[in-house]
């Protein structure tokens, strides 16, 4: 058993890596290293052959490549992630009121838009005083980034 692996660590070193980018697929929700489990077993068929490191290497990153290239788009086509959407999203476009000052800098702020308090930012950067009209642009974590309404 020695002398086998003795013989064939490289080959045994390449399966042990696709097998544990394979583990690392299998506990992963996105497809994450499938493409390179592929090439790793690849190498590991160079190197049962006696192809020498430099070639096993290559045949690694050439069949990886290849199968990240080939596969990645219809992959995305087949999985699509959307964007899931929420209540809060209903407030972005509405008109609110400035709370409390809105200072970027000072990263202060809270508007009442559609009869909920939230915390605020700028959208553009400057400050907005109690009682100013405001629009709401987007959804930043807890914050709603707004703009002055005209």
């Amino acid at each position: 058993m020695m002398d086998f692996i003795a013989a064939n660590w490289n080959a045994l070193l390449w399966l042990l890596a696709a097998i544990l980018l394979l583990v690392i697929e299998a506990a992963t929700v996105q497809l994450v290293s499938i493409w390179l489990c592929l090439g790793a077993f690849a190498a590991t068929l160079a190197t049962i052959f006696g192809a020498g490191w430099e070639l096993q290497f290559g045949v690694f990153i050439v069949v990886s490549g290849v199968a990240l290239v080939g596969t990645r788009p219809f992959v995305k086509k087949a999985l699509k992630v959307e964007k899931v959407h929420t209540n809060a999203d209903s407030v972005i476009g509405m008109t609110g009121s400035v709370l409390q000052d809105i200072d970027n800098m000072e990263e202060t702020g809270r508007v009442r838009v559609n009869g909920l308090d939230w915390s605020a930012r700028s959208a553009g950067g400057e400050p907005i005083h109690v009682g100013a009209a405001v629009v709401v642009e987007a959804i930043e974590g807890v914050k709603v980034i707004v703009r002055p309404a005209k």
